[in-house]
């Protein structure tokens, strides 16, 4: 077996599982014991997937998988962070971690950006650009909220939610890309139909929960959040 290959199974089994335990996260009582297991499964999953990835993409000379593979990973991490900065106060407080990887992801996106302009018109560079500006806004976004923290009533869930399923999303598109048979579609739409249909779907279900919490639902009711300091990524 060749060193290629191995990281192959790796990719593969990681994204294989991503793709399956998702959904059952997103089913079950938020932040419950079974949506903490699942969702750390899929979190661990997606960085299995994006490491392999990273590995593989300089093997084919393939900068565009390196580029969106951090893509990927960043909007797991950022999802999965978003819980330990739930009580955020000051800059002083983020972590490194959190700092680096905010902008490892915004440099990658913006190459991802500029690449795929130059290969317009051809259908990676749509999809570059896509990818990449969605990565560079998460980026752009999670930073203005480490320099001024606001105490926004339930900003951290919101962008839980919209890391997590974000991964999801970026994980479908490539296995829909690699693995479905829709040789019968353009290429930009094989690659971005989870993205049109996901991203919608995943603002009505914020909605519906921001209307929740309009009627005086709190967080506490809608999901059960235990996180210590003990699980800190």
């Amino acid at each position: 077996m060749t060193l290629f290959n191995f990281f192959l199974i790796i990719h593969i089994v990681c994204g294989f599982t991503a793709f399956i335990v998702a959904p059952i996260a997103m089913a079950v009582k938020k932040g419950g014991d079974a949506h903490r297991r699942w969702g750390k499964v899929f979190f661990w999953a997606m960085c299995g997937v994006s490491f392999a990835a990273l590995i593989m993409a300089p093997m084919h000379n393939n900068l565009f998988l390196t580029l969106v593979a951090v893509f990927s990973f960043y909007l797991a991490f950022s999802g999965y962070r978003a819980l330990y900065r739930k009580n955020l106060k000051s800059w002083r407080e983020v972590k490194f971690i959190d700092w680096f990887v905010v902008c490892l992801n915004g440099v990658f996106c913006l190459v991802l950006i500029i690449i795929g302009i130059q290969k317009l018109p051809d259908a990676f560079g749509t999809i570059s650009i896509v990818f990449g500006s969605i990565g560079l806004i998460n980026s752009s976004r999670d930073l203005v909220s480490f320099i001024r923290p606001r105490n926004v009533k339930g900003k951290w869930f919101f962008s839980h939610i919209g890391g997590m399923i974000g991964a999801y999303i970026a994980a479908v598109s490539a296995f829909s890309a690699v693995n479905l048979n829709f040789e019968w579609l353009p290429v930009s739409i094989q690659w971005l139909w989870p993205t049109l249909i996901g991203v919608p779907a995943m603002l009505f279900w914020m909605r519906s929960y921001r209307a929740k919490f309009s009627k005086g639902k709190s967080i506490r009711e809608m999901a059960v959040v235990k996180i210590g300091p003990q699980e800190e990524l």
